[in-house]
């Protein structure tokens, strides 16, 4: 390709880019135009880009233009991937269009663009009509992850996304919008119901009746799949990607290009979608369901009992060496057992009023057939899985054997990346100032294989924010915060008389430090837990009084632009469990390849957690405020230079009393405590 093709190219899309933005009424960002000739010239050549896009740059428009613009002029197909439901509705509802328009005007054609989720996202018509029993128990896959090549679609996005009231009533209106959608997907149901209403409405893949269904000419999940495939550019999820990473074959319509949003989440995606979980009340329910449809269950109740005796003997925590012989003879028995169940239960397709309920029963012990294959593959022995028994919290949370793999890079790198363009975008991307952590556990190659390029933000963070890091405090204890920690947070908090976003390592910290600023301010303190999230952020940015104090669910995804989130505090550093089985394989496996366990693992962790968390306060232009991380180890040890280098440049200080004067200013008069 020649560089006048390239600049071309680029021109083309930097034309639409400013059209859709003029539209807008707002002005061109550099580092938006940057970040679209970078991707211009990336979908051009087949190569590989990550993209750190800071808050505010835009980024969307920045993939989309030229994205879009390419698939229309070339016929390349392109599948957007984003890490949120957010995210997507906003890709798809009002992104997308916006540009698509201004294709249409350049180049003559609308790029059709289509979205695409996993099949339990869509309602099943002929199970709204009685073709299979109705769910009286949880399904199988108690987690999200835990599922096969063949049933993990049932893990697309939305799965998960609760709702409050009694299961009847949700049920009830599940039913009420299977009767009345036109498009059957679960994310137009507002408010949402839990996973077990939504079963009511919905199979897996697995489950589905396929060419035999008599109501598969009016499928959604069918119809969602055929326009995917013949788009221009197709939406969809890292859910998705994780299928599609595992081998899965047309989970994802042939494609030429690949752009990742929030790139940052993909691999730990992944890695949970690889993640397998067995347990007695599993093997229980997948029985009697068998039972109930005529199948063979004898066994299979008779092996859950074996492995009652055998998982009830494992210590917690990690089995370093991977099922031993009495546990991995039970594993096999379960698995023989499962196989014969589902084989006994013939062809789910047999046209029987019963077929429906034979093909979920079926499908039940397929997998658990396949996840007893995966336990008892060698994965563990030969470090490439890592597995766990969680006792659980008391009697009515049984113990579970977990395998997860230890890497993804491999998996990504065969079935995602090979032989397409790839563009992964994220504001978190260069941790420590460097891409190849996160490109290393993306499989996208080493320094040479992909190019990595900062565009910054159109934010002046060095007088938008201030960093204060109190190196005085002592290094945070393991049980909530320290009192001296708790001081100097109430002291912030009363100096800024509210506005505070408090991100904290445990619930315990949280409801801790929410109950000493109540007690010691008189303001008002809202904290995870006492409603949901969505209503928690919403009261938390309309009361400029307010505080809001959580967990991990706020470190990510909060955006309260304004003087109502003018102070965020990080009680500590976010390394991961001590204990946690997965960090302590992966940084095993990075020692003995002779690298750091320690940076390799926990501190990029939390270096991206770290980044997230701080991403907060800045979220307009307009907007000041400061950043308290009462960790002194972030100055003070080590590894605090490369957690600060993954941070936007904000204004560094030791200094409390210049912080708390600055919070002081900031406070409107009337809040003033």
């Amino acid at each position: 390709m020649t560089e006048e093709a390239e600049s071309g190219d680029a021109e083309a899309a930097l034309t639409i880019l400013d059209t859709v933005i003029a539209a807008r009424g707002g002005s061109a960002r550099e580092g938006q135009r940057e970040m679209v000739r970078e991707v211009a010239r990336t979908v051009e050549d087949g190569g590989r880009l990550l993209v750190q896009a800071g808050t505010g740059t835009g980024k969307s428009f920045g993939y989309l233009a030229p994205v879009m613009a390419r698939a229309v002029a070339s016929g390349e197909r392109a599948v957007i991937s984003t890490a949120t439901l957010n995210l997507q509705r906003q890709v798809l509802a009002k992104d997308a269009p916006e540009v698509a328009a201004v294709v249409r005007e350049s180049l003559g054609r609308e790029p059709d663009v289509a979205l695409l989720k996993g099949w339990h996202n869509y309602v099943c018509k002929h199970k709204v009509s009685g073709g299979y029993p109705a769910e009286e128990e949880p399904t199988l896959l108690s987690a999200p992850g835990a599922a096969s090549a063949a049933t993990s679609s049932a893990l697309g996005a939305g799965a998960g996304q609760g709702a409050r009231g009694p299961l009847g009533e949700q049920v009830m209106r599940a039913r009420e919008f299977a009767e009345s959608t036109e498009t059957g997907d679960r994310d137009e149901l507002m408010p949402g119901v839990s996973e077990r209403a939504w079963r009511q409405v919905s199979v897996t893949k697995l489950e589905c009746l396929g060419r035999s269904c008599p109501q598969r000419d009016e499928c959604f999940a069918v119809a969602a799949r055929e326009r995917a495939g013949v788009a221009d550019v197709v939406i969809t999820n890292h859910a998705m990607l994780g299928i599609a990473a595992t081998g899965s074959p047309g989970v994802l319509p042939e494609h030429d290009v690949i752009v990742v949003d929030e790139a940052h989440e993909l691999a730990g995606r992944l890695r949970a979608q690889g993640t397998v979980e067995l347990s007695v009340a599993a093997v229980e329910r997948i029985a009697r369901v068998v039972r109930a449809e005529g199948g063979a269950a004898e066994e299979l109740t008779r092996s859950a009992g074996d492995l009652r005796g055998a998982v009830d003997a494992l210590p917690a925590g990690r089995l370093p060496n991977g099922p031993d012989e009495v546990l991995s003879g039970v594993i096999s028995l379960v698995g023989s057992a499962a196989t014969e169940a589902a084989r006994s239960l013939g062809d789910k397709a047999s046209g029987t009023e019963a077929s429906g309920g034979k093909a979920a029963a079926k499908s039940a012990a397929v997998v658990l057939a396949e996840i007893c294959g995966s336990m008892n593959s060698g994965g563990v022995a030969a470090r490439a899985d890592v597995m766990w028994c969680d006792r659980g919290r008391d009697d009515l949370d049984p113990p579970r054997l977990h395998l997860a793999p230890i890497e993804v890079a491999d998996r990504a790198a065969a079935h995602l990346w090979a032989d397409r363009a790839v563009v992964g975008t994220s504001a978190t991307l260069a941790l420590g100032g460097e891409f190849a952590p996160v490109a290393a556990q993306l499989g996208l190659g080493g320094p040479t294989a992909y190019r990595g390029i900062d565009v910054g933000s159109p934010f002046d963070y060095g007088t938008q924010a201030i960093l204060y890091t109190p190196s005085h405090l002592p290094p945070p204890g393991r049980d909530g915060t320290a009192g001296a920690a708790r001081d100097e947070l109430t002291e912030l908090v009363e100096a800024s008389g509210g506005g505070a976003l408090g991100l904290f390592s445990s619930r315990r910290a949280a409801e801790e430090a929410a109950e000493h600023v109540r007690a010691a301010t008189g303001l008002r303190v809202l904290c995870q837990g006492e409603d949901s999230i969505p209503a928690l952020v919403a009261e938390f940015a309309e009361d400029e009084d307010s505080c809001l104090f959580g967990t991990l669910s706020l470190w990510q995804g909060v955006d309260v632009p304004g003087p109502a989130n003018r102070l965020v505090v990080i009680d500590r550093i976010p390394f991961p469990r001590p204990d946690d089985p997965v960090a302590q394989a992966r940084s095993e496996v990075a020692q003995r390849r002779g690298g750091n366990g320690f940076m390799s693992v926990s501190a990029s962790h939390a270096a991206l957690l770290l980044a997230q968390g701080v991403g907060r306060l800045v979220r307009s232009t307009t907007d000041r405020g400061v950043v308290a991380v009462l960790d002194s180890r972030v100055v003070n040890a080590r590894y605090g230079s490369y957690l600060r280098a993954s941070l936007p440049p904000m204004w560094p200080t030791r200094d409390g009393a210049v912080v708390r004067a600055a919070l002081r200013r900031l406070a409107p008069a009337t809040n003033q405590v």
